[in-house]
């Protein structure tokens, strides 16, 4: 027996380049390749957001819906963390005990934040009709953050308790993150493709009559680019747990990267990119069908309902019929979101408003004058 949570097979020779990546420091600085190339990707990402920061904070003040500033500041705290932890491992010597211990416990913490965020968007995108209160979305990312909680706590103990000998660096003596051993890897992994690949079928059987569901094609492509890297994830770590094949170390590694280093820009570029790049914000999500509920002390409105100014009616938009399960985006850039009345009222010229006026009162077709006889 090689690995106490892992294989029944010896573990990956140190000679792989998947394995060497993982550790190898550029002149023995602590500064590893792998820390490195996670670290690029969000520091650029951070500097977009802090370039592009001013003209979101105006777009956020517009919206009086609080389910953008809750995209918005998943994105801040999924990529700053990911910095930090970045940071921190370069300056701690992982081959000493306190210095690998705290290198797992960045990790993880990076991993409760990464998966509160996949788990509220998905939510957050199945149940946008009913996400109309403040409270429903405290609601929503309190009990994800438990289920990451609980998720992390597993992973965590696995690693610091039973950490896998595939991960083992016999030349420093010390063990690199293992993300749980390989079993635990494989089952989360598997378990969270066959989520989504069920996610994806809803729109296709006879369960969708009695659900709102999305009709933005951009969701069904962020839960699909989900679960196929969920499933590579599943196979390398199956791969590394139930065989000695060293390909599956370089399928985990890619996966890893690719999940760690994109997945908040995704997460930008699918629910806020087009929210911040319009004239005014549009809609987040389409729905089929739409259910009434009691209104909420604190409900707010909602993405697809119009501003006070809009002379279209809500049920324009509500009722709108589509040939095809899917639409062309997740916002759409012809919608409006409802935006405060006297951030509204400014963008309007006094020529515009008045004009408005008139066609609302309407104006006399004649007049009647008086000649008044002169003295």
């Amino acid at each position: 027996m090689y690995g106490i949570n892992g294989s029944d097979f010896p573990p990956v020779t140190e000679d792989t380049f998947c394995k060497y990546v993982l550790y190898y420091e550029i002149n023995n600085s602590r500064v590893r390749i792998w820390d490195l190339i996670i670290l690029i990707p969000n520091a650029l990402f951070v500097l977009f957001l802090v370039v592009r920061f001013n003209k979101a904070q105006l777009k956020l003040r517009a919206t009086s819906s609080p389910i953008f500033l809750t995209f918005y500041s998943l994105v801040w705290g999924n990529v700053i963390i990911s910095l930090i932890r970045c940071g921190v491992s370069m300056t701690v010597n992982a081959s000493m005990p306190f210095g690998g211990l705290i290198d797992k416990i960045l990790w993880v913490t990076v991993r409760f934040f990464l998966l509160a965020t996949e788990m509220s968007v998905v939510i957050f995108g199945l149940a946008f009709g009913h996400m109309d209160s403040r409270s429903s979305i405290r609601y929503v990312l309190l009990a994800t953050s438990l289920i990451s909680l609980a998720f992390t706590i597993t992973q965590g103990t696995l690693e610091i308790v039973m950490p896998d000998d595939i991960f083992h660096i016999d030349t420093r003596d010390y063990d690199l993150f293992g993300h749980g051993g390989m079993l635990f890897w494989f089952t989360s992994s598997l378990v969270f493709a066959i989520i989504y690949f069920i996610i994806l079928l809803l729109p296709w059987i006879p369960l969708r009559e009695y659900l709102a569901l999305p009709t933005k094609l951009s969701f069904y492509l962020y839960i699909l680019l989900l679960a196929l890297l969920d499933t590579t994830q599943a196979v390398g770590a199956g791969l590394l747990a139930w065989g000695s094949m060293q390909c599956g170390l370089c399928v985990v590694d890619v996966t890893t990267w690719l999940y760690f280093s994109l997945y908040t820009p995704l997460v930008y570029h699918t629910f806020l990119s087009e929210f911040f790049s319009v004239s005014q914000p549009s809609i987040m999500f389409s729905y089929k069908a739409q259910m009434d509920e009691p209104m909420e002390d604190d409900q707010v409105s909602l993405p697809h309902q119009q501003s006070f100014s809009s002379l279209k009616t809500d049920s324009d938009y509500i009722y709108q019929q589509s040939n095809s399960v899917y639409d062309s985006t997740l916002f759409e850039a012809g919608g409006t979101t409802p935006m405060n009345p006297v951030y509204s009222a400014s963008l309007q010229s006094p020529d515009s408003i008045v004009s408005g006026q008139s066609i609302e009162i309407g104006a006399p077709t004649a007049f009647h004058t008086q000649h008044i006889p002169s003295t």
